[in-house]
């Protein structure tokens, strides 16, 4: 899967809606441990909610602590919908 183009300026000025901590395009290997995850029907998101689409790509939260779903090149940034990365275990990756 290709991962969507985000405008680089909109990325630029995207910030956690929670910390207001900036956000970056995930890697390539964060963003397939999470559909690994969701895959395996074990990955939800902050508001308790099972997550079952796959992510085209996310953004990390500067601490690489909390995922934001990009879904047809739309950043989905609600704290309710973000996605806690220890969830996954490990270290998070980033841009």
């Amino acid at each position: 899967m290709s991962t969507p183009e985000l405008d680089k300026d909109l990325l630029a000025i995207l910030a956690c809606p929670e910390t207001k901590e900036p956000v970056s395009l995930a890697d390539a290997d964060l963003v397939s441990r999470l559909n690994a995850a969701i895959e395996a029907g074990g990955l939800s998101s902050r508001d308790g909610n099972k997550i079952e689409r796959p992510l085209d790509a996310a953004l990390l939260r500067q601490d690489g602590k909390v995922a934001y779903a990009v879904r047809g090149g739309i950043p989905i940034m609600l704290i309710d919908e973000s996605i806690m990365v220890d969830q996954l275990g490990g270290t998070p990756g980033g841009a």
